[in-house]
């Protein structure tokens, strides 16, 4: 028996005028929960959205009041970010990352987002002749809508089928068509949370290097494959990172999840020293501008928002300032994530449930913010529909390219009293389901 009349969620997801649950988007998907919760007074388990179940950074939020009691908030901030945001991000990428970025380098976003858009957009128009944008698979659905909306053509592989040494044959069939303008990926990988290793990494340093193609590394959840302890600043182990093979990169760094300051939407991009300063004759005709880095602040950025809240660069200042100072481990205040992660698996497993990329090479991937769930031969939009009607809610995998059937789950917003709704929610699904 169901928790919720299918009935309520059907004429929901009608009214929302969503014509396949397979293909409806994250924000979609949270307002047929809401709307659910309204209407039934049943509360849900959310698992659909990525959005921080955890406290934000204290002192961001204590730099960011003193900043605007200095009046920062009637004064336009530099476009490419604040001296003290570049100084301590080029820091922080060294403390964690251990790769040297200049702070001019370094610079603001309205979340990474933002960054991704910027970086695709400048990308696809460095070279007429390449046109495409290259996922690897699974990724998060937004970034291929923002090629959509700038009309560029759409290529993409599921890596875990390929990989280690497979992806270079693999990388290498895609961009040695000439038609790549640039690559995106994220480590660890949303939805899937594997992470890619240092022998993948270089495959796609080395043959960016070799067909000149940007690599877009978005490292939202940097930090956090929980599995290595790479909590302390300028001491190994360090992030892995594409930015150690090649200098073809940008690398989008975000304050949403490692500081949990995602409603002040912002990031940096670090562009390599090699990129930024790069010039580009299709640049130079076009803006008048032909270097790379500056291109991306004072063209894309200035015309997308003319910068980024004043406040919210001194919060981040202040925020990787700390960490790398080794005053604030942020690594362990987002564990968190994992241990909830851990728990939700076992409850999953316990009720007929499996992981789907459940696999990194050769170890199981990381507990981490996000999982991936599958049951017997459902296909995603069948399960997570299905599940709508148990009030547990999710993604279908199908949207972010992934090959595999299931659909992506988050334990961000996972509280205590939860744990015992959903095993009692999934032992009704698989009574009915098994």
């Amino acid at each position: 028996m169901s928790i919720i009349d299918p009935k309520v969620i059907d004429s929901i997801i009608k009214e929302l005028e969503i014509d396949d649950i397979r293909s409806a988007s994250i924000r979609q998907i949270g307002a047929v929960v809401r709307a659910a919760e309204a209407r039934t007074g049943t509360e849900f388990i959310h698992f659909e959205m990525g959005i921080p179940g955890l406290p934000p950074a204290t002192v961001g939020v204590r730099a960011e009041c003193e900043a605007l009691q200095r009046g920062v908030a009637s004064v336009y901030p530099i476009i490419d970010g604040i001296p003290e945001l570049k100084k301590e991000a080029s820091r922080f990428i060294k403390a964690f990352i251990d790769t040297d970025i200049s702070p001019e380098g370094c610079i603001p976003t309205v979340g990474s987002m933002q960054a991704s858009f910027a970086s695709l957009m400048l990308a696809s128009q460095l070279d007429k002749k390449r046109d495409t944008v290259l996922y690897i698979d699974p990724g998060f659905p937004v970034q291929k809508m923002q090629a959509q909306v700038i009309g560029v053509k759409i290529a993409s592989f599921d890596i875990a089928e390929y990989r280690g040494k497979m992806l270079e044959e693999k990388l290498e069939s895609y961009l040695a068509q000439g038609n790549i303008c640039a690559v995106l990926y994220s480590s660890p990988n949303n939805p899937s949370w594997m992470c890619l290793k240092d022998e993948e990494l270089e495959i796609i340093g080395r043959l960016a290097t070799k067909h000149d193609v940007v690599v877009i590394e978005d490292l939202a959840y940097m930090t956090m494959d929980f599995r290595r302890d790479m909590s302390r600043p300028f001491t190994p182990p360090f992030q892995p990172s594409v930015s150690h093979y090649t200098e073809n990169y940008v690398l989008l760094v975000s304050a949403s999840k490692i500081f949990s300051y995602a409603g002040q939407r912002i990031a940096v991009a670090c562009i390599s020293d090699t990129l930024y300063k790069r010039r580009y004759e299709s640049l130079g005709e076009r803006y008048g501008i032909p270097r790379f880095g500056a291109a991306f602040a004072y063209i894309f950025l200035y015309s997308f928002s003319s910068g980024v809240s004043h406040s919210a660069q001194c919060a981040l200042a202040a925020m990787f300032k700390a960490a790398c100072d080794g005053e604030y481990n942020f690594v362990g205040d987002i564990k968190e994530y994992a241990d909830r992660t851990a728990r939700i698996k076992e409850i999953l497993l316990r009720n007929g449930f499996g992981i789907v990329y459940d696999k990194d090479v050769d170890e199981p991937v990381s507990d981490g913010f996000f999982f991936t769930i599958g049951y017997k031969d459902m296909d995603g939009g069948e399960l997570l529909k299905e599940l709508l009607y148990y009030g547990i809610s999710g993604i279908d995998l199908a949207t972010t390219g992934g090959v595999r059937k299931g659909i992506r789950a988050c334990s961000s917003n996972i509280k205590p009293h939860h744990y015992a709704l959903l095993e009692e929610r999934l032992r009704l699904f698989n009574e009915k389901h098994r």
